[in-house]
């Protein structure tokens, strides 16, 4: 019996991978990303047709797996669900949010701690078919401990507050040509204050080595650690594995945390969509 086309898509607000899977054959596209709480149904229908139905080439899927952000809230995983329905009216469409996604390409089968570290995070306790535990998502203003915004922000206090020694202001007034206002304008009056921040950690990357930068990148790490990982009684039971930018580019302080912390590192993956794709493909 042949298998069935699959299309599997990864959407966060800025870009969406697809992997369209046929039998053993897995080739991925990628479109600007879906956002159900800027786009409308329309917009999302006429996104997918414009960008990704030419590269599809003709192939019709049988059944779509969406994990996207902003789909944990019912009413924008129906909206989702309705608007690829309308791009595929024939095939089996199922919506997810990308925590699950999260989970599913880390964990598989099995249970773990999944946790998301990229321009926000989150974590769960996954038992191996649901999410069983999530600590609350508070958003960068009060939580998104260890993400990208967090770690930005902690960058810009440094040069705001003048912490930062002559060389690290040297550095970093040499990347980046803003002045306080300018930051002030994009953190408070500007959309998308949380990505503005998580830009800015590239500066970290850049820096490892010198003691101020450490301190950013553990001292942020720690706290998602204290906030998230330890509020999970099976974290000492279980794998913690990772996904996200910030996970992939620090994962030597993810390892030393482990480490410190006498706790099960599992995987660590820059995204979810090659996991994805083994749990789709297995799934019958």
């Amino acid at each position: 019996m042949p298998s069935k086309v699959k299309l599997v898509a990864d959407s966060g607000s800025t870009k969406a991978e697809w992997c369209l899977m046929n039998g053993k054959e897995k080739r991925s596209f990628f479109t600007q990303g879906i956002s159900p709480y800027f786009l409308s149904g329309p917009q999302i229908t006429e996104l997918v047709r414009a960008e990704l139905l030419p590269q599809l080439n003709g192939t019709m899927p049988e059944e779509v797996f969406y994990y996207g952000t902003g789909c944990a809230a019912p009413q924008n995983a129906q909206l989702v669900q309705a608007s690829l329905q309308a791009v595929w009216p024939g095939a089996g469409v199922a919506v997810n949010h990308d925590l699950m996604a999260a989970a599913r390409s880390l964990c598989g089968h099995e249970a773990g701690i999944a946790s998301i570290l990229g321009t926000g995070s989150n974590s769960c306790y996954y038992d191996g078919k649901n999410i069983v535990k999530n600590n609350p998502g508070l958003g960068y203003v009060l939580g998104d401990e260890g993400s990208g915004a967090f770690l930005g922000k902690k960058i810009l206090q440094y040069y705001l507050y003048q912490t930062f020694d002559d060389e690290m202001r040297f550095r970093f007034e040499q990347k980046y040509n803003v002045t306080k206002e300018g930051i002030l304008e994009n953190v408070y009056r500007k959309p998308l204050p949380n990505r503005y921040l998580a830009s800015f950690t590239p500066f970290l990357s850049e820096n490892r080595g010198h003691y101020m930068i450490e301190n950013i990148l553990e001292d942020g790490l720690n706290e998602f650690f204290f906030n998230h990982i330890y509020k999970y009684s099976e974290s000492w039971t279980v794998p913690l594995h990772f996904t996200g930018s910030i996970a992939w580019h620090f994962r030597d302080i993810l390892e030393e945390l482990c480490h410190l912390y006498e706790l099960q590192l599992g995987k660590i993956i820059k995204n979810p969509m090659e996991g994805l794709a083994v749990y789709h493909e297995d799934e019958k």
